[in-house]
């Protein structure tokens, strides 16, 4: 495994930067984990090390996803029987998806998640604007969808195939891409695709992060504080978040993704 010199400062810095990425994991539901990268990146001090910020990033996003399944366990909201084949196929797609990463050139990887944080940033603020109507209705329309129909496995698999291989080629947990992949491919009702996409998650980090680990691109030491400093942002997000307006926090949000993503395509085109 790559190993940096684990300073204090290295250390708090990437405390700080999992408690950031908790935080807005607690506060709007999602998204944060695609600020990972680049705090790793160019505030932790990867900058010149892109292949071994997103094989970090793998790690810490696996065992968070692990941490966070278990609530949803609690509930009820993970349905094994149509989350692990997802699950499944989505480990080769994502083994697939970690190869193509580790072999493309750093720069060219960074252009391509500054494009992917753009898109998702556009995504949140669109999801902003809709609200919950638009939520409820998409659970209303799963929920019936799913009652009647039979599972057709082999979209399951090939939809969960192509988001694992762009969670391995990227380094991240892709619940933006799981959650709207279940639902569409197996009628989940929202609330237990979000609670089932974290088995996905998981089991994506962990092969993107194991492939990265095999080539010597995994700080294990790193990804480990980054974690205690997510679980601590998490609950203080979590806790924050309900009194706050979460429209107005995804929107502002949205455009710090953006503004990380513009800043990260500048510097890999040696702009900045």
């Amino acid at each position: 495994m790559a190993a940096a010199t684990l300073t204090g400062a290295v250390v708090g810095r990437s405390l700080l930067s999992g408690a950031a990425v908790g935080y807005v994991l607690g506060l709007v539901g999602g998204g944060g984990s695609i600020m990972a990268v680049p705090l790793l990146l160019y505030f932790v001090g990867y900058r010149d090390r892109p292949h071994t910020a997103i094989g970090t990033t793998a790690l810490a996003v696996a065992v968070n996803a692990l941490l966070a399944a278990v609530p949803h366990l609690w509930r009820g909201h993970v349905d094994a029987r149509r989350g692990v084949p997802f699950a499944l196929a989505g480990v080769v797609g994502a083994a697939v998806g970690a190869r193509l990463g580790l072999w493309l050139d750093g720069k060219r990887l960074l252009l391509l998640f500054a494009v992917l944080m753009a898109a998702v940033g556009v995504g949140m603020w669109r999801r902003a604007a809709t609200g919950s109507e638009a939520r409820a209705r998409a659970e209303a329309g799963a929920a019936a969808e799913g009652s009647p129909s039979p599972i057709r496995w082999s979209r399951v698999l090939a939809t969960g195939a192509a988001v694992g291989a762009a969670s391995g080629f990227f380094g991240i947990g892709g619940g933006f891409l799981i959650v709207p992949g279940l639902m569409a491919s197996t009628a989940m009702p929202i609330a237990t695709a979000v609670g089932t996409s974290l088995l996905a998650v998981a089991a994506f980090g962990a092969t993107t992060a194991v492939q990265y680990a095999l080539a010597g691109h995994v700080d294990a030491a790193i990804a480990a504080a980054f974690v205690a400093g997510g679980v601590g942002g998490g609950w203080l997000g979590a806790v924050s978040g309900g009194r706050l307006d979460g429209r107005v926090l995804m929107r502002v949000f949205a455009l710090v993704v953006v503004a990380v993503a513009a800043y990260m395509a500048l510097n890999a085109t040696g702009v900045l």
